[in-house]
């Protein structure tokens, strides 16, 4: 299934919905609405999308049956064009984000743009040294071989496609983030690897949009990033929340970046060295996970505009687009625009 939450504009108090697309991608059906509509009840796990997760697999099922019978009996009263309605992220207030580090390339490129910043004799040695060795001079630390690092994020500060981003006042160099998130579908602690990927509801595409600025500032003081990346509309999630069953290999996906239209970002999410059951195993060491908590990927190698130098500008529109994961679009604005 491809979950979404979602308003319908014609209300005049709109509410916000939770339902899946329908085969022929047109249609959003409400699944609290469908019940209803086909059963005179509405089913508590299907009211939204974190009652949902945390109804596991009996949720599921009762969605994917509510789903099917719409399909067939497309009640008027449960059955939205995906015109007609604005989309939200799926899961419009998640637990909880933590965005882990999970591409090397983008380390090493990231790391390269800044050496070039503070001296470009450095960075043109450590070119050449990539070039003739395979790998560059400057690596990153040892420690990010041995397991995951990750940063948690504000959720309130989390939107959904076609949102405007809102540019922070405190920054000159607002930078997009082209990545893969999941969502946890059910509690666990201390989680083996092998069992990891059985608590993974569904797959979207992540846009961690960073002040990259603010954030060389505060980490220069040994911590963070916080104001970097914390700021009202800073996370964005969408168009869908897709089920493992759709995404056979999660790690063989094409994904891309445009700005205005113009491809920046091309990587693919095989490219992860640390697998998202990697960052489950490694999160869950004696701190529960629970269903709504979401899980980034990191930045795709060539993902982002620091590692090409490239920065945004106010009115930019920014589309991600993921193999199986839909396009997720949002344009950054200046309050004074």
């Amino acid at each position: 299934m491809k979950l979404s939450s979602f308003q319908v504009n014609a209300e005049s108090r709109p509410k916000i919905r939770f339902g899946a697309l329908m085969k022929n991608e047109k249609t959003l059906v409400s699944f609290a609405d469908a019940a209803q509509a086909l059963d005179g009840k509405k089913p508590r796990a299907l009211a939204n999308a974190l009652a949902f997760l945390e109804g596991g697999e009996k949720a599921k099922d009762q969605a994917s049956e509510i789903l099917e019978r719409g399909e067939k009996e497309k009640p008027a009263a449960a059955c939205f064009p995906v015109d007609s309605v604005s989309l939200l992220a799926p899961v419009p207030r998640p637990v909880s984000i933590r965005d882990c580090l999970a591409f090397e390339k983008h380390l090493n490129q990231s790391a390269q743009t800044v050496i070039k910043w503070r001296s470009p004799a450095l960075a043109a040695a450590n070119r050449l040294f990539a070039k003739y060795k395979g790998s560059p001079l400057i690596k990153p630390p040892k420690i990010w071989y041995k397991f995951p690092v990750y940063y948690t994020g504000n959720p309130m500060c989390m939107v959904g496609p076609n949102h405007d981003i809102q540019w922070p006042s405190y920054s000159k160099k607002l930078d997009y983030e082209l990545e893969m998130g999941i969502y946890i579908g059910k509690q666990g602690i201390n989680i083996p690897r092998d069992k990891a990927a059985s608590y993974i509801a569904g797959y979207t595409i992540f846009n961690d949009f960073s002040a990259r600025d603010m954030q060389m500032r505060e980490m220069a003081g040994r911590l963070g990033p916080a104001k970097g990346k914390n700021f009202d509309t800073s996370y964005v999630t969408g168009p869908w929340l897709v089920t493992p069953d759709e995404i056979p290999d999660p790690y063989n996906l094409t994904m891309i970046a445009r700005v205005n239209g113009e491809e920046w970002s091309r990587g693919n999410s095989g490219d992860m060295y640390h697998k998202f059951e990697d960052m489950i195993r490694h999160i869950s060491q004696d701190e529960t996970l629970y269903p709504g908590e979401l899980i980034g990927s990191g930045t795709v190698g060539g993902g982002c505009g620091l590692e090409l130098d490239r920065w945004l500008s106010p009115g930019d529109v920014v589309e991600l687009e993921i193999e199986g994961l839909g396009v997720l679009r949002n344009r950054v604005v200046r309050s004074a625009d």
